[in-house]
């Protein structure tokens, strides 16, 4: 619907039932977005504070860390306001905002793990040569792109979409994600194609790139010594647990909205906090319990 300033407004959340639990989910995300915030935001704390953690593996933890704050952010404020709100709207333009931030800080979560899995990889198999190659240029520069390759991608298919007419302005779901895409009149094969390189750029290449620098760091691992494997085990597996994790809160996104798959109100709803609650609060929890030196002055800190 439009205004006499003729803003596009779309409705949101068209299959859930706010009104009878409004209050219910307002305080349990809430809850969830203090813990998100609390959560990374010590880890990252840590890592800035004690130069024993001033080492490439962690500083890409904390950026890691800091991305799922500003994910959390784009997602959490909006959200609560719907819970508390008779009519849940934002105006077409804000949402394609949400749908670029949330797109791109996605992406930058794959790149980033891609950069974790390459600085592990020199760091095991080519370990005389680890303060060459891992150099503080080389961190700034995996950091800018990580950042700046899946923004710049992203924008294309958000600046398309402003352009689109709109045959919907419901859109069922409780933020904007690809969804948007079903409150088009049509779809455009270009479109299409540039959101499958997109993919395939931000998601499938690194995550191919991952397990390969994986699969590498296992077969030195498997033929080096005791000590050797247990250093791969206890810097590489909290980064598989969580790329795997992610891959699969990626899949669902992407799959049930192409498909259309027959869930239930309550289950699409579930399945979608899931990326926005569960992640989030996974990954602190993940790097501070896994990793020992992040282990270590947690203890500090606390106990």
């Amino acid at each position: 619907m439009n205004d006499e300033f003729n803003v596009t407004y779309i409705t949101i959340g068209g299959h859930v039932d706010v009104d009878k639990y409004g209050y219910l989910y307002f305080v349990v995300l809430f809850t969830v977005y203090v813990l998100i915030i609390c959560t990374n935001s010590t880890i990252v704390y840590l890592i800035c504070t004690h130069k024993s953690l001033h080492e490439p593996m962690y500083i890409f933890i904390a950026a890691l860390l800091t991305n799922s704050v500003f994910l959390s952010t784009v997602i959490y404020p909006k959200l609560l306001v719907d819970f508390l709100s008779e009519k849940q709207i934002i105006s077409y333009s804000a949402c394609l905002f949400q749908f670029h931030i949330f797109y791109s800080l996605g992406g930058s979560e794959f790149l980033l793990l891609a950069a974790m899995a390459y600085d592990r990889y020199v760091s095991i198999c080519k370990p005389l040569q680890y303060q060459t190659i891992m150099r503080q240029t080389t961190v700034i520069i995996f950091l800018v792109l990580s950042w700046l390759v899946p923004a710049s991608q992203v924008a294309v298919p958000a600046l398309l979409s402003a352009n689109q007419k709109l045959c919907s302005f419901t859109l069922k779901a409780i933020f904007c994600n690809n969804t948007v895409y079903k409150l088009h009149c049509s779809v455009s094969r270009a479109q299409i194609i540039h959101d499958m390189v997109i993919l395939v750029n931000v998601a499938l290449v690194p995550v191919l790139f991952i397990l390969f620098t994986y699969t590498r760091i296992l077969i030195i691992s498997y033929r080096s010594c005791r000590d050797v494997r247990k250093k791969a085990a206890q810097t590489c597996l909290p980064h598989l647990i969580v790329l795997i994790n992610f891959s699969c809160l990626c899949a669902y996104d992407v799959i049930t909205v192409q498909l259309e798959s027959d869930f239930t109100k309550i289950e699409r709803l579930i399945m979608t906090l899931q990326i926005v609650m569960y992640h989030p609060l996974f990954n602190p929890i993940m790097y501070g319990l896994k990793m020992k030196e992040i282990s270590k002055h947690l203890k500090k800190l606390f106990f």
